[in-house]
Parts: structure tokens; sequence; C-alpha cells
């Protein structure tokens, strides 16, 4: 590819810290696609950002007392190192109030596509706050969405993914609880529908998942929306039209286009091939804004979307052991690890349809790891260091039943490919396939282990090992998307180099002679 592969995750607001079903949605899942084609010696652009002008952020700062880019900033470092603990690896975060020139970007952005007619001023009704004199928009207002009925904030309903600019049912003001009142409001608008045809095209090719094309279709069905790009407040950027002084950019359009911002869209020529992760309730930005503003500046990107459901974390049973709610990804990650946590997230990963979060099921994950994968490396290590002092022995993988077991790794092995691919991508199929072939390699060692009571002594007792060492090594690639912590270590004790690719010929035991130097505690987790 003469571009590097695209691959995008959704900005989260920077109001709050990051919970599991932050992980659980886009993050940990794109961050597996992004290892495993890395791996695979495929170039690479990974990319996101923080909301910081999110009007989440602003009412976060009034009820708080505090100024909403302190808000932004606290919330935007506690994420980025969140991210850093949870071994999600950006190539590019787009930092809103300190990038350089994105301020100057997203404004000439919006200029440009004002100046071309594609965005227009229009007058709507909108919701206004008397006693706390402020329009109510986005997180300002909260109501009943007109389109699926649900309770939520104003600008996009995160149930049906629907725009509801100035359409809430029963608008209240989310500050004071005082009913919004209708008042005539001028905003700048992105008129979709002149983009009907463009965007009908690009649906139809892109190959949506079921529940964005029926959104899609819908859209059309009904008749595409004129989406608000502006409103009047005191928080974001300010918008650099005349006639619009005390307007700020809305933050659904900012999210979109930070985007564009994030790989370098004026400086570069765009990918071949761009994916995209996202939770449902976020998508309208990435398969309606985002096309919009491409197809109207002339472009058409061919885009993969994987959206995913909400991961409830309000649920009984999310408790921790003093049974205060254990949902922050601070936590877990400080009791589990990443290991542990990156592989609940994706075998809990709510696709097409919700699921909850349980503190039982990751300690079952825990337990997993800990009785499973952990408790047969340190059997392994414990062969070597006992019948090979500590050294790789000079012997062929073997041993009995080890030409069948080989033949279903070799199997494994591409199954796990196919699953880590953006073709098929599922990391559930992953996790399950690699359960498998540790849990195949722990009786393949169990039945070899009486070799060692041979009263012959011929030494055939080091092959099952050498086998299992292959398949030891194996793992420093196969699970690096999954558990990159977990094969690091497993790599450095069997003094090789994690994260290749994942091949059938990754079962290739370290050197003889070759010493070990197993971790004194857990391999996988903590």
């Amino acid at each position: 590819m003469s571009t590097p592969l695209w691959i995008t995750a959704t900005p989260p607001d920077s109001d709050g810290e990051l919970h599991i079903g932050h992980l659980a949605g886009p993050y940990v899942a794109a961050d597996v696609l992004s290892r495993h084609l890395r791996a695979d010696g495929q170039s690479v652009l990974f990319t996101t950002g923080t909301a910081d002008h999110a009007d989440s952020v602003e009412i976060r700062a009034l009820r708080g007392g505090r100024k909403p880019e302190e808000v932004a900033e606290g919330f935007r470092t506690a994420i980025t190192a969140d991210w850093l603990r949870s071994g999600v690896e950006f190539d590019h975060i787009v930092q809103p109030r300190r990038d350089r020139g994105y301020r100057r970007w997203l404004q000439d952005l919006l200029s440009d596509l004002y100046a071309q007619d594609v965005i227009a001023p229009r007058t709507r009704l909108l919701p206004y706050c008397e006693g706390c004199d402020r329009w109510l928009y986005g997180a300002h207002v909260t109501g009943f969405c007109p389109h699926c009925g649900t309770r939520g904030d104003g600008g996009l309903c995160h149930t049906c993914a629907r725009p509801n600019d100035g359409e809430l049912v029963d608008p209240v003001c989310s500050l004071c609880g005082s009913p919004g009142r209708p008042r005539r409001c001028r905003r700048l608008y992105l008129p979709l529908e002149p983009l009907r045809e463009q965007l009908a095209d690009y649906w139809s090719s892109a190959g949506l998942p079921p529940r964005l094309a029926v959104l899609c279709e819908s859209l059309i069905e009904d008749g595409l929306p004129d989406v608000a790009v502006g409103h009047p407040g005191d928080w974001g950027v300010p918008i650099p039209v005349d006639g619009f002084s005390g307007h700020r950019i809305d933050a659904c359009f900012e999210a979109a286009a930070m985007h564009l911002f994030g790989y370098g869209y004026d400086k570069k020529p765009l990918p071949e091939r761009a994916i995209h992760f996202c939770g449902f309730g976020h998508s309208f930005c990435h398969v309606v804004l985002l096309p919009a503003i491409l197809v109207a500046r002339g472009v058409k990107l061919p885009q993969e979307i994987h959206v995913n459901e909400t991961y409830r974390i309000d649920v009984e049973g999310a408790q921790g052991p003093d049974g205060k709610p254990m949902v922050w990804a601070l936590d877990l990650l400080t009791e589990f690890g990443s290991d542990t946590l990156r592989r609940h997230v994706l075998q809990a990963r709510p696709l097409g349809r919700r699921t909850d979060f349980r503190r039982d099921e990751l300690d079952r994950t825990r337990q997993i790891l800990d009785g499973t994968w952990n408790s047969w490396l340190n059997r392994l290590f414990a062969a070597v260091r006992e019948e090979c002092a500590g050294r790789v022995p000079d012997a062929e993988p073997g041993g009995d039943g080890w030409e069948a077991l080989q033949r279903r790794l070799h199997r494994a092995a591409e199954d796990v490919r196919e699953a880590y691919g953006p073709e098929a991508f599922d990391p559930r199929r992953a996790v399950a396939v690699l359960d498998e072939v540790v849990s195949c390699t722990t009786d393949f060692g169990y039945v070899n282990v009486f070799e060692r009571r041979r009263p012959s002594g011929t030494g055939r007792h080091l092959r099952p090992i050498m086998a299992q060492l292959a398949v030891a090594s194996a793992l420093t690639s196969w699970a690096w998307p999954v558990m990159p912590e977990g094969a690091a270590r497993l790599a450095q004790a069997l003094r090789l180099t994690p994260g290749g690719p994942v091949v059938p010929e990754a079962l290739v035991p370290p050197a003889p002679g070759t010493r070990l130097a197993p971790p004194s505690g857990p391999v996988f987790g903590f």
C-alpha cells in the first residue's frame, strides 16, 4: 500500500475518566487490529483524540464551580494515562487545546465549507432556559428523543443515533431543571439533503453492519436532516463567519473533523482504506458527518466501521468487595492488570446486543489465566529448570500425540489470524482459539510427563518439553494483540522478541542452550 491503513477510535468526552465500558467498546478492539497488522508488516496509522470541547465538559464545570478548561485538561490527562496503562497505543491523539494549528485548521475547514455553500444559515426553534439565561443544546438539555422516545441529551440520541436538534420532547435544563422555552435561533447548518446521491452511493458500497445500514436507509427514507454545526455559547472553538459572533463550533461536527486533522488530511494523501471503531450511540459522526464533509470536498474515502453496542456498567454484580461500584478503568487495571482486563472486555464485547459488566465474570477471567495459562507455563519452566538446568534442551519437538497437536495448532494459527484480520475481525473468536491452544498443550504436557520415568533413560522426555516451548514461543506472537503485556513477559522469559506475525511458522522453540529467564510472578495478568 502506498499509504498506511488508517484506524480510528471515537474521541471520548473529557468530562470524566475512562470506565470499563469505554475499553469494551472501541479502544481495545481497535488496538488489537492495529497490533496484528503491524506485526504482519503492514503500515498502520492509529489515531483518536479527546473531545475537550464537548458540551458535557462545560456542564461538569458549571456544576462543580470550575472552569471548563480545567475539567478538560484534568480528564484528558487521566484518559490518555488509562489508554497507556491498558496497552492501547495510538500513533496520534489529537489534543484540541494543545495541538499546534488545530484551532485554525478547524475554523478554516468550516469557513471553506461555508464559502462553498455546503454550510448555510438557518433559523430554527431551540429551547432556552430563562432562569439560567442560557440556550439549551447538547448536554445542556435533556428530554425525550422525537424518534425513539428514549430520555437523553440534545444533539444526538445515544440510543437511536439520530440527531434531534431543538426537537426534544419536554426539554428541561440540565443545570436547574426548568422547562426549556422554544425561541427562534439563527445558526449554521450542514444540510445533508443536497448530498443525498453521494451519501447513498457511499452507504450502499461501504458494507455497513446491519444496524448502521438500517440507520442510513431510515435517514434517506425520512429525508436527510440539516445538522447544526454551531450554537451560541461560551465553550468551544469560535465560529469564524460574519454574523455569528458568540457562536461555537458544535462538538459533533468537531469530533468528525478531528479525525481528518489526526490523519494529517491537508498534508498528505488520504489512505486507500480507513477502518473506524465506534459505539452505536456515536456512529452518526462516523457514518454520516465524516463522509458528508469528505464528499462535499469531492473526496470519496473507502471506509469500514466496526460498531459496538452499550456495555452496561450500572447493573447488579458490578460492585467490588466493599460493595461500591467497581467500573473505573484505573481501579480495574490496578487490581487485575491489562492482560486480564483486555482479554475480558474482548470476550464480553457488546456486538449486536447490549451486554452487562459483572465483577464475578472478571474474576473468572483472571482464574482462567492463572489456572490454565500461567499454571501450564509454570510447569513448563519448572521442567526446564529441573531437567535441563534452566537451558533449552538439544532435542527435536515431539512426544505422544505431537503430530496431531501440530496439525491442530496450524489450523488454530489460521483461525486466530483470520479473527485478527480486518476482513473477518472477531477478537472474541481469537480469545477462544487461544484458550483451546493452551488447553490442548496442557493436556499434551500431562500425557507426556510420564516419559521422565522411563527406566531406559533415553532422553525422550526432552522432546515434549521442546514441543511445549515451541507453543510458548508461538504465543509471544499469537497472543500479542490481545495481551501484549503478558506476551512481552513470555518473550523475555524465552529470550525472544514479541509481536511477530500470526503464522504457523511461529511454532519454533528457542535455540538449544538458551538460558530461560522466567518471571518471578505470573506471566499473563497478576
